[in-house]
C-alpha cells in the first residue's frame, strides 16, 4: 500500500485503517453542538459522543472513528491574534479520532496509533516520543514495547492529565510528538517546549470519574478518545514546517494572490495576511455552511468577527473590490467532496458571505465617523490619548478595527490606549469563556444511574387516557423520597407513560397521574436519559407513593391542537424550501397548543407574493387529506434516502422518520412523498386533520434567520372569524359593502393625501411670512457674516429643514441655526451657504455644538445638518450661543 501524501489520503486513509479494526466510522456532527448548550462550537472529536462517555445514551457500536470539524477561538493557544504570525495555528481544523466506549482501553489504543503512524504512515521511528502522566506505569508499560525508556517522558497534571469539566469522567493522557529538527540536535528536553517537536496525536484515557469533593473513582468500563489534528499530520508527512505550506491551504492562498495579481515576493512580504485570510475565510466557509451566520452575539458574533479580521487583512494588501466569496468559492471547491453540505449550499454560503462583506464597508464608514467625532470631542477637551475602552467600544459595537482606530489617530497626532484597550478585550473573553463552560448536566446526572426506566405508549392514540403504570421513583427538591403529599412539588418517574416529553420544539403534554390514594397535576415532562421519562408536577389530592399502581392521562384536545401545529410545521418548511430554495432551512420552532412559530434561514424579507405562495401550498396539502406516516431506521440509512435532519437537533443512531405523502390512487398505500423529516414528535394522521392554516406573521429575529408564525385549527378558525368581523364593522363604519371597503380605503386616502398637500401649501405661505419676520428681527453680523439663530414653530423636522432653506435662501451668503420643540424634544437644524460652507464652515460640527447644550447630538453634511437633544428649558440658551460658535469656526 502507497503512503498516503495528501490531505485527503490521509483523512481516507485513517478513516480507513480504523475501519479495518472494527470502528464504526461516524461522519462529522455540525460545528453547532447539538443539544449542547454549555459549548459554543463542537471543539472536538468527542463532543457528539459526550453522552456516550457519560453513559447517558447507548448505541449499537462500542468502537467509532471519524474526521471532525472543530472550531476554537479562545484558550491559550487560539486567540485570534495568534492566527496569522504562527505557523501552526488556527481557528477551524480537521480532528482525527478514534473512540472506545467501554470496550479497548490504553494497550490497544496506543497500538493502534503506532502501528498507523510508523506502518502506514511510515514515520520514521526515532523521531517519534511518548509523553504520559507522572503516575501512568501502565501506559509507560505499553509504550516501552515501541520505544526506549528514554523517549518515554513524564509530566504532570497541566500537559497530560484530561478533564471533561469540574466533575465527571477524566483520565491521564499520553501525547505522541513528532521531532521535524536535525537528529543529531534531537534531546528530551525540547518535548512540550520547542516548536521542532510537533504534538500530533493525544490519547485520553478515561478511567476515572471526579466526585463534587475531588475524589478519583475508577470507572467500570474506562473509555478511549483521542485526538490527531489533519493540519499537523498532513504537515509532517508533506515535510513541510508550517501548516499553510500544506494542500490544506495552498490552492486557497494561490487564489488569493491571483485575485490580488501578487507577485510571489509579494506574497511572501504579506505572509501574515494571506494566513488569516485563508484560515479565517475557510472558518467561515464551513460555518455558514452549518448555519452559522454573521450577528452580535455568541457563536454568530464569533463568525464575523473573523470575516471582518479578513476583510480588514485583504485591505491592508491591497483588495478594493470585494473578494470574500471568490476565495470562498475555492474552499468549497478544495473541500466539497468530502464535505457534501458545502457544495449542497454553495449558492447560500456565497451569498451569505458578500452581504457581509457589503455590511461591513458601510461599518467603515458609520466608524469613521464616530472616531472623527471622538478624536474632536478629545482636541477640544485638551487629550491625546484615545481610552483603550473607547477604542474597544469602536472594535466590539460596530466592528470598526482597532488598527485602523491606531493608524487614523496616529495620522491626527493622537496615541491609543493599548493596555486599556487589551483589558476591556479580556474582559470580553472572559464573558464568552463563561458563557461556553463545557459542564455535565447536573438535573439529568442524578437520574443517571437511576436503575428503572420508562416506556413511552404515547404515539398510540389508543392509549392517551387511563393508561395504567406504575410509580417507580418520586424525588422532591431534588431528594429521592419513598411518598409525597398534598402541596409537594415532585418529579415522578412511571413505568409506561402517554406524556409526551419536551423536545424537538414541541412542547411536553400536560395532564394527571392518579392512584386510588392520591392525584399529581403534571405541568411539565422532559427525558432525563434516553429511557427516561420525569413528570414535574404537584399533589393535587392524597398521597402518593413509591411502587403504587397509577393511571396515567394527558389533556388530549390540547395533544390534538399541537399535533395539528406540529405536522403544520412540516408542511410549512417544505413549501418554504419549495418557494425560496434548499437554503431555507429549519433553524428553530416551537410548537405550542395555540401556536406555531417557525424559524428559517433566509437573507432576506419573504415578500408578500412569497408568502402567499407559501401559505396556499401548505393550504393545498391539507386540502389534499394526505397520509401522515412513520417508522423507524438506522440514521444513515435515512439520511442517504434524503431525509431532512434539522439544525441543531441531536439523534441516536436509530431515527424516526416522519413522511407526508399524497395517496397515488391505487389504494396500496403508496404515493408521492411530499415531505421526509427526522421527527420524535407526535403528529396527525391525515393532514385534513390539520384544518384552516394562516399565517399571521413574519419577521427578522437576526441576520440572516427569519421567523414565521402561524395558527392552525380552532385558533386559526377565530383568527380568520375575528379578522372578517372586524372587516364588516368597519365596513358599516364607512357605510359601504364589505366587499367595496378597499376601495372606499383607497378613495379616503386620496382625499388624506389632497388634504394634506393643501396644509403643506399653507405652511409655507405661513414659513414665508414667518421668514421674513426672522430674518429682520434676529439677524446679526459676525466677522462679516449675516447669522440668523431663532427658535420657531415647526411642526416636525421637515417643516424646520423647509423653513431653514428658506431663511438660508434669503440670506443669499450666511448662517442659520433654527431650534423647535417637537414631541416635547428640542430640534434643530442649521444650514450654511456654500460659500461659506467652501471657507470652512461645516453645518454638521456647528449644529453637534448646539446640541451638546441641549444635552444631544448629531451632524449631517457641510450645508444642512440636523440635531436634537434632551433639555427643552436650554433650547434658548443654546440659539444665543451660535454667533459665538460661529466667530471660533471663522477664526480657526
Amino acid at each position: 500500500m502507497s503512503v498516503p501524501n495528501s490531505s485527503h489520503e490521509i483523512r481516507r486513509t485513517f478513516l480507513d485503517y480504523f475501519a479495518s479494526l472494527g470502528h464504526e466510522i461516524v461522519p462529522s456532527s455540525s460545528l453547532v453542538p447539538a443539544g449542547d448548550p454549555t459549548l459554543l462550537f463542537t471543539n472536538a472529536g468527542m463532543n457528539q459522543f459526550k453522552d456516550l462517555f457519560l453513559g447517558l445514551e447507548k448505541r449499537p457500536y462500542t468502537r467509532a472513528a471519524s474526521a471532525q470539524k472543530c472550531m476554537r477561538v479562545s484558550g491559550k493557544h487560539n486567540d485570534l491574534e495568534n492566527v496569522g504570525p504562527s505557523p501552526r495555528h488556527h481557528t477551524f481544523f480537521e480532528m482525527l479520532g478514534n473512540f472506545s466506549f467501554g470496550d479497548y482501553f490504553k494497550r490497544e489504543a496506543i497500538e493502534y496509533a503506532w502501528v498507523l503512524l510508523t506502518e502506514v504512515f511510515q514515520l520514521p521511528k526515532e523521531r517519534l516520543w511518548a509523553t504520559i502522566y507522572l503516575d501512568d506505569d501502565e501506559a509507560f508499560e505499553y509504550w516501552t514495547r515501541y520505544l526506549p525508556p528514554e523517549r518515554i517522558l513524564r509530566f504532570g497534571k497541566d500537559e497530560n492529565f484530561w478533564e471533561m469539566g469540574d466533575t465527571g469522567p477524566c483520565g491521564p493522557c499520553s501525547e505522541i510528538h513528532y521531532y521535524m529538527g536535525p537528529l543529531e540536535k534531537q534531546t528530551a528536553e525540547g518535548v512540550n517546549r520547542d516548536d521542532d517537536y510537533v504534538e500530533l496525536w493525544n490519547l485520553v484515557f478515561m478511567q476515572y470519574e471526579r466526585d463534587a469533593e475531588g475524589n478519583l473513582t475508577p470507572l467500570p468500563k474506562p473509555s478511549i478518545d483521542t485526538g490527531m489534528g489533519l493540519e499537523r499530520i498532513s504537515m509532517v508527512m508533506q515535510g513541510v514546517q508550517s501548516t499553510y505550506d500544506t494542500d490544506l491551504f495552498l490552492p486557497i492562498m494561490a487564489r488569493i494572490q491571483a485575485l490580488l495579481g501578487h507577485t510571489d515576493a509579494e506574497r511572501q512580504a504579506h505572509y501574515v495576511g494571506y494566513r488569516v485570510i485563508a484560515d479565517h475565510l475557510r472558518a467561515a466557509t464551513f460555518l455558514v455552511g452549518d448555519g452559522v451566520l454573521p450577528g452580535n452575539e455568541g457563536r454568530n458574533y464569533v463568525l464575523r468577527l473573523i470575516l471582518r479580521r479578513a476583510m480588514r487583512f485583504g485591505k491592508q494588501m491591497g483588495f478594493t473590490q470585494p473578494f470574500v466569496a471568490q476565495v470562498a468559492e475555492t474552499v468549497i471547491d478544495e473541500y466539497g467532496h468530502h464535505y457534501k453540505e458545502l457544495e449542497e449550499r454553495r449558492d447560500f454560503i456565497l451569498q451569505a458571505l458578500a452581504q457581509e462583506e457589503e455590511r461591513f464597508q458601510q461599518t467603515l464608514d458609520t466608524g469613521m465617523a464616530l472616531l472623527e467625532e471622538l478624536l474632536e470631542r478629545l482636541e477640544r477637551q485638551g487629550q491625546r490619548v484615545v481610552p483603550g475602552e473607547e477604542a474597544f467600544r469602536l472594535y466590539d459595537t460596530y466592528g470598526f478595527p482597532y488598527d485602523l482606530t491606531r493608524l487614523i489617530a496616529e495620522e491626527r497626532g493622537f496615541t491609543v490606549d493599548r493596555e486599556g484597550f487589551d483589558r476591556a478585550m479580556a474582559e470580553q473573553r472572559a464573558r464568552a469563556r463563561a458563557a461556553s463552560t463545557f459542564d455535565v448536566d447536573t438535573w439529568a446526572q442524578r437520574y443517571r444511574d437511576l436503575d428503572v426506566s420508562s416506556t413511552f405508549v404515547g404515539y398510540d392514540y389508543s392509549r392517551l387516557t387511563n393508561v395504567p403504570t406504575q410509580i417507580l421513583a418520586i424525588f422532591r427538591d431534588g431528594q429521592r423520597v419513598e411518598a409525597a403529599h398534598e402541596g409537594d412539588n415532585v418529579e415522578v418517574v412511571l413505568s409506561v407513560t402517554p406524556f409526551y416529553a419536551e423536545g424537538g420544539g414541541q412542547v411536553a403534554d400536560t395532564g394527571v397521574i392518579e392512584t386510588d390514594y392520591g392525584r399529581v397535576l403534571v405541568t411539565d415532562v422532559q427525558r432525563a436519559r434516553e429511557d427516561l421519562w420525569v413528570h414535574f408536577g404537584t399533589v393535587v389530592e392524597g398521597t402518593i407513593r413509591e411502587l403504587e399502581n397509577a393511571r396515567a392521562s394527558i389533556d388530549v384536545e390540547r395533544r390534538w391542537d399541537i399535533m395539528r401545529n406540529h405536522t403544520a410545521t412540516h408542511l410549512l418548511h417544505r413549501a418554504l424550501r419549495n418557494v425560496l430554495g434548499e437554503h431555507a432551512e429549519q433553524r428553530g420552532s416551537l410548537v405550542a397548543p395555540d401556536y406555531l412559530r417557525f424559524d428559517f434561514a433566509h437573507l432576506q424579507p419573504v415578500t408578500h407574493e412569497e408568502l402567499r405562495r407559501i401559505e396556499r401550498e401548505v393550504i393545498e396539502h391539507i386540502m389534499a387529506d394526505e397520509a401522515v406516516t412513520w417508522e423507524y431506521m438506522p440514521r444513515q440509512e435515512a439520511l442517504a434516502q434524503g431525509v431532512t435532519a434539522l439544525f441543531g437537533e441531536k439523534y441516536g443512531e436509530t431515527v424516526r422518520v416522519l413522511r407526508i405523502v399524497r395517496a397515488d390512487g391505487s389504494g396500496n398505500g403508496h404515493g408521492r412523498v411530499y415531505s421526509a423529516e427526522l421527527c420524535g414528535g407526535t403528529h396527525v394522521v391525515h393532514t385534513g386533520q390539520i384544518g384552516p392554516f394562516v399565517i399571521v406573521s413574519e419577521s427578522s429575529i437576526g441576520s440572516g434567520i427569519r421567523r414565521i408564525v402561524a395558527l392552525t385549527g380552532r385558533r386559526a378558525a377565530e383568527h380568520i372569524r375575528d379578522h372578517l368581523d372586524r372587516w364588516n364593522d368597519l365596513a358599516a363604519t364607512l357605510g359601504v359593502p364589505p366587499d367595496r371597503l378597499p376601495e372606499q380605503v383607497k378613495a379616503l386616502e386620496e382625499t388624506v393625501r389632497q388634504q394634506e398637500k393643501a396644509i403643506a401649501d399653507l405652511r409655507r405661505k405661513l414659513g414665508a411670512f414667518q421668514v421674513r419676520d426672522i430674518v429682520e428681527q434676529c439677524r446679526t453680523q459676525v466677522n462679516g457674516v449675516p447669522v440668523v439663530a431663532a427658535q420657531v414653530e415647526a411642526m416636525s423636522a421637515e417643516h424646520l429643514r423647509e423653513m431653514a432653506d428658506l431663511v438660508r435662501d434669503r440670506l443669499k451668503s450666511g448662517v442659520v441655526v433654527l431650534g423647535a420643540v417637537s414631541n416635547g424634544k428640542p430640534l434643530l437644524v442649521a444650514a450654511v451657504t456654500r460659500d461659506l460652507a467652501d471657507r470652512g464652515l461645516h453645518a454638521g460640527t456647528l449644529a453637534r455644538e448646539v446640541a451638546r447644550i441641549v444635552g444631544g447630538g448629531g451632524g449631517g453634511q457641510p450645508t444642512m445638518a440636523q440635531a436634537g437633544g434632551r433639555d427643552v428649558d436650554k433650547l434658548p440658551e443654546a440659539l444665543e450661543q451660535v454667533p459665538a460658535l460661529v466667530r471660533r469656526m471663522l477664526e480657526s
